[in-house]
């Protein structure tokens, strides 16, 4: 949390707790109506491949009246009712796969929206907190891998139960001996791809973790180019890129070499299931296999349906086989995605609330009273015992060595994490769960380094605030000391980060931004002057200064100058001893 207005409700599409039923039920709509949709879209799909059925007994019989001398007329209306049926399973098999896709991408949309939320929904504080580029790699890559999971794997697969089933009774009706040959072909295809798939699915997994690990490391080389440049470690780094990829590169083919595996095995057993199921019926019209058929004998037409409708029963195995990897790597990738969906250290309020800021320009009193803290799984205690009461316009430093606690003290007060014990008040409310958001709508944070986004310096102040227009944002920035910057830029865009900017003028960008505010009673500060020289930490304290008039303010800082120029300095040099002992 670096930007100076992060304290507004996080609404999650499909966040723990909601602040409405009426939230609740939107979000369950869509998600019944894309498994509705799925459902039906599969239901097409498998009415689609039975609707050959029909068209290979019409065949057949045709087939055999002519055999037997019809005449050719006699063909020409089962003909038109295979045209008309083919006609019916290309339009029913059209529709089932687009219900599919269209609910399998609706599906995926909702997940990762799940996962953004709960990625952004994640105290600052959460040390267990996945990488950026983790997180990107499982959101935008992995996750892509379920849409051919959800969209054709899982059709296919109640396919394969359904279709086989149906022409095995088929067969069954005409032939014992035929029904027997397919029923025991059957059986070993899908144990043989289960066994091929456990050993997919574990390698598809190592792979995306790679991908995930190689995106990070890319991620925070990219970020520290700067510092790998100033060591002369270019080289270096760019080596040991090559070598995570060509592991990548192996992982990856290992996943092909199973996926095509699994399609071998299957089209050997389908190979000799159907060609049994021929020899069977060409002996059986030899006259020297006799047995098997209900009536004494079968005749050509049931022997021709029964030999059409042989590949068929394999046919909805072979189309599973083709996509049995998209099954390894869409559940690699839901896991991968279902993870980053898991909630850690929330945010206190984040979705709870409606976030109704305070009485305009009214400055704010902070009270702490016997407030401890540390981390879920922890013994030790960042925090124990600590007191504070801050009053209403009181600008306030909280001074101490690194590690003191200060930025911990600041990050409690804005309701970023649950107290592990006493209680904190806000303009004399106490802060709750349930309040947490609607406080923090009257909060500034001032963070250290801000992030700044791409785009103009007004809109980087305004943050699409809709009660911050252009005379808020002109006062903003005079009062931040940056009416100057932002005349000279004019329309140019500050790059990702604050690129264009200098460290002094993108902290004074977030004072502006605090700035625009008029509503913020509480302005929270965390080492606005760190790593400024003097002249520039001069400037940012006395903007930081301007922008805190009539507001209270508390300072974490060890900077003696910043300090001096609060009302009143609290030390916690001795807190971190007490907390840990």
């Amino acid at each position: 949390m670096t930007a100076a207005e992060p304290y507004v409700t996080r609404r999650a599409p499909a966040s723990a707790s909601f602040a409405s039923a009426e939230e609740a039920g939107a979000l369950v709509r869509p998600r019944a109506t894309s498994r509705l949709s799925a459902r039906t879209g599969t239901l097409l799909q498998a009415a689609a491949a039975l609707l050959w059925i029909p068209q290979a007994g019409l065949i057949a019989m045709v087939i055999g009246g002519i055999a037997a001398g019809e005449p050719a007329r006699a063909a020409l209306v089962p003909a038109a009712a295979v045209f008309l049926l083919g006609l019916l399973r290309a339009g029913l098999e059209w529709a089932g796969v687009r219900m599919a896709f269209d609910a399998a991408r609706k599906q995926l949309s909702d997940l990762r929206a799940e996962a953004i939320a709960a990625v952004a929904d994640r105290s600052p504080l959460d040390m267990s907190a996945p990488s950026s580029g983790l997180v990107a790699s499982a959101i935008a890559e992995q996750a892509e891998a379920v849409v051919p999971y959800l969209a054709r794997f899982q059709p296919l697969r109640f396919k394969a139960v359904v279709v086989p089933l149906a022409i095995l009774a088929c067969v069954l009706a005409f032939s014992w001996v035929a029904a027997l040959i397919l029923l025991v072909a059957a059986p070993l295809i899908p144990l043989f791809m289960a066994l091929i798939g456990w050993g997919a699915k574990e390698a598809s997994e190592r792979q995306l973790a790679r991908m995930g690990d190689m995106n990070a490391f890319l991620l925070d080389r990219l970020r520290g180019l700067a510092t790998i440049r100033t060591f002369d470690a270019v080289d270096r780094t760019a080596l040991r890129l090559r070598a995570d990829a060509e592991d990548l590169r192996t992982r990856t083919m290992a996943v092909l070499r199973i996926a095509f595996l699994s399609s071998a095995v299957l089209e050997l057993f389908a190979a000799l299931g159907v060609a049994m199921v021929a020899v069977y019926v060409g002996f059986h019209f030899l006259g020297q296999l006799e047995f098997g058929a209900w009536g004494g004998k079968l005749s050509l037409a049931q022997g021709l349906f029964v030999l059409m409708l042989a590949p068929a029963f394999f046919e909805p195995l072979r189309d599973l086989s083709t996509v049995w990897h998209d099954r390894a790597a869409g559940q690699a990738g839901l896991e991968a995605v279902e993870k980053m969906a898991v909630r850690g250290m929330p945010i206190v309020g984040s979705a709870a609330g409606e976030a109704r800021p305070a009485e305009r320009g009214i400055a704010l009193s902070v009270t702490a009273e016997d407030l401890s803290f540390r981390y879920p799984g922890r013994d030790s205690y960042v925090l124990a015992g600590f007191d504070l009461n801050v009053r209403p316009g009181e600008h306030v430093a909280l001074v101490a060595p690194s590690g003191a606690g200060k930025s911990t003290i600041l990050a409690l007060l804005a309701g970023l994490a649950p107290v592990s014990g006493g209680v904190i008040r806000i303009g004399g409310e106490p802060l709750n769960t349930a309040n947490a958001a609607r406080l923090r709508a009257s909060m500034a944070w001032i963070g250290q380094p801000p992030h700044i986004f791409p785009g103009t310096v007004a809109s980087n102040v305004s943050l699409g605030r809709p009660d911050v227009g252009a005379r808020e944002i002109a006062v903003a920035l005079k009062v931040a000391r940056l009416d100057g910057v932002a005349a000279r830029r004019g329309p140019s865009p500050v790059g990702e980060n604050g690129v264009g900017l200098s460290g002094g003028e993108a902290l004074r960008l977030a004072i502006a931004r605090a700035a625009a505010g008029p509503d913020k009673g509480l302005i929270l500060a965390d080492e606005p002057t760190a790593h400024l020289d003097s002249s520039t930490a001069s400037e940012v304290t006395e903007s930081l200064l301007a922008a805190a008039a009539g507001r209270t303010l508390v300072v974490a800082t060890h900077d003696p100058v910043l300090a001096g120029r609060m009302d009143r300095i609290i030390d916690l040099s001795h807190r971190r001893a007490e907390a840990t002992a």
